[in-house]
């Protein structure tokens, strides 16, 4: 071995014990652990979703893309899942039962 292999080879040590060090030695912020969305945060973001997605459809089906059959099928799913949605935020808040929330209920209790 000559004078610059042996300096390449302790190069290479020094380098994967710098990045073994570095590795080992990050600690985990407290911030790491903590839910980034809580539940509720997820429920207001899928009702804006759902009630986007009315107002859309309602667009549409003015625009005669959908048969009033399928606006009305598909209204009336977005609104089940909108009043689900209403029922799950009012549980977590801790509010008390409301029509939504009753109605979620009986629609969840009861099979599709």
């Amino acid at each position: 071995m000559t004078g610059l292999d042996i300096t390449v080879a302790l190069a290479c040590v020094l380098l994967a014990a710098a990045v073994i060090m570095f590795i080992f030695n990050v600690r985990a912020d407290a911030s790491d652990f903590a839910p980034h969305r809580t539940e509720l945060d997820q429920l207001l973001e899928r009702r804006d979703a759902i009630y986007e997605n009315l107002r859309d459809l309602r667009f549409e089906y003015r625009a005669g893309k959908f048969s009033e059959r399928d606006y009305e099928e598909t209204r009336q799913a977005l609104e089940i899942e909108a009043a689900r949605v209403l029922a799950d935020m009012d549980r977590l808040t801790g509010s008390a039962p409301t029509p939504a929330m009753r109605q979620a209920a009986a629609k969840k209790a009861r099979p599709l």
